[in-house]
């Protein structure tokens, strides 16, 4: 199983610097995690950087490791925009991208754009549509090198969503956090079965005793994840490293 880490862009002190996530990603990625993973939250009491903006940062700074966001929400976003920035992402990143996306899970993140809650799935369905027409050329004159080469990911478990991720989704994204390994075990087994390919687990969190995390790290890839990705609110090089080198 592959190894992520969010990349560390919430601080207390305020905003985290070009520089600063520039130097995550660089360190990060020379410790050997394979991918850097950004997330989406913007009304719930604090701040995230945009996650593209804060990829695109990384991009720079970084030469092979994956890119990407787990989740953005499509639903309080619109899909020809979104496209077009992931687009810009992919072609200066060498195409890197995979473009996590999900209908979202926080009424406050919806208030705050002025959304609707209750219709997120049908909005999603909606802004996913035109997503795509964006990314396969229809809607834009894009870079030719770029029309196909970002990944769409899709993240969810209500009713038939782990399916539709085997069918639709380059990528089924699943939560460390909102599901125990026994409910991920049965998510895998009916993702496999479906016919999906790469699987995820996102959000691993790591404790002020890093030894739990890695052993449900290794636990999760012997169910046959292809990816964890890790986050450490404690966040230190040193950790990082020795995190990684716990788990192999």
């Amino acid at each position: 199983m592959r190894l992520a880490a969010c990349l560390p862009v919430m601080s207390a002190d305020g905003p985290p610097t070009a520089r600063a996530t520039a130097e995550w990603a660089r360190t990060l990625e020379d410790l050997g995690y394979t991918g850097l993973w950004t997330f989406d939250a913007v009304g719930r009491g604090f701040m995230l950087p945009d996650p593209l903006q804060a990829l695109t940062v990384a991009a720079g700074a970084t030469e092979q490791v994956e890119l990407v966001t787990g989740v953005l929400q499509l639903a309080i976003r619109r899909g020809r925009e979104t496209g077009h920035r992931a687009l810009s992402l992919a072609g200066m990143s060498g195409g890197r991208l995979l473009l996590g996306v999900g209908p979202g899970s926080t009424a406050a993140d919806f208030e705050a754009f002025g959304g609707t809650f209750a219709d997120r799935f049908d909005t999603f369905d909606h802004e996913l549509a035109e997503l795509r027409d964006v990314l396969t050329g229809d809607r834009l004159t894009p870079w030719p090198a770029v029309v196909g080469t970002v990944p769409v990911a899709l993240a969810g478990w209500r009713g038939g969503w782990i399916e539709r991720a085997a069918r639709e989704g380059a990528t089924w994204l699943a939560s460390g956090v909102h599901a125990d390994d026994a409910q991920l075990a049965e998510g895998l087994a009916r993702y496999r079965a479906a016919g999906g390919t790469r699987a995820c687990v996102t959000n691993v969190q790591i404790g002020d005793d890093p030894g739990p995390a890695v052993d449900r790290l290794r636990h999760l890839a012997e169910l046959g994840f292809d990816d964890a990705s890790i986050l450490d609110l404690r966040a230190s090089p040193e950790r990082f490293a020795m995190i990684k080198e716990s788990f192999g």
